[in-house]
């Protein structure tokens, strides 16, 4: 069984106010094509309310860094009480969303993600070994790259709400 170990834990941004949906996603699916990540996409709900549209999203982009580790970052959206707006700026009108965006931000390692150690038991407790003291120089390398990724992709999502901004 690979080892999963979680490097950032629930790194927050919180946003409200005017927004559009489909532009925040399109900026997630770019950064993600930019940095080598695949996409998964493991939840897309949206619940029609009195308030407005409840959207929930679990995103779960991954890169194999090497056959052996992959970083993988998880990305939980929150969107609620969204309504559509029409903005007149400039002359122009723009049809955009309104609500309230809570969006957490985790990060993982994860060694032996195609569980080739796990044949035998004493290959499972070589692995520990050699994961603990031999390829630790690596897999802080890789803490460091999902970190730096991590933090890297709050900074864009929140440079690009705050355009938002009027």
């Amino acid at each position: 069984m690979s080892e999963k170990r979680l490097v950032i834990d629930q790194l927050g941004l919180n946003y409200s106010g005017v927004f559009s949906v489909s532009a925040l996603y399109k900026k997630f699916i770019d950064w993600f094509h930019e940095r080598g990540y695949e996409m998964f996409e493991k939840k897309n709900t949206e619940e029609i309310t009195p308030t407005g549209r409840n959207i929930e999203l679990e995103l779960r982009p991954y890169k194999r860094v090497t056959s052996y580790a992959k970083n993988e970052i998880r990305i939980k959206v929150f969107i609620t009480n969204v309504k559509e707006v029409v903005i007149d700026k400039d002359g122009t009108k723009n049809r955009l969303n309104q609500g309230d965006i809570e969006i957490l931000f985790d990060g993982y390692v994860e060694t032996d993600y195609e569980n080739r150690w796990e044949n035998k038991p004493y290959f499972y407790f070589f692995r520990a070994l050699i994961d603990k003291y031999v390829w630790r120089i690596y897999t802080d390398k890789f803490e460091t790259m999902i970190v730096t990724d991590v933090h890297h992709l709050h900074t864009k999502i929140k440079a690009f709400l705050n355009l938002y901004r009027y």
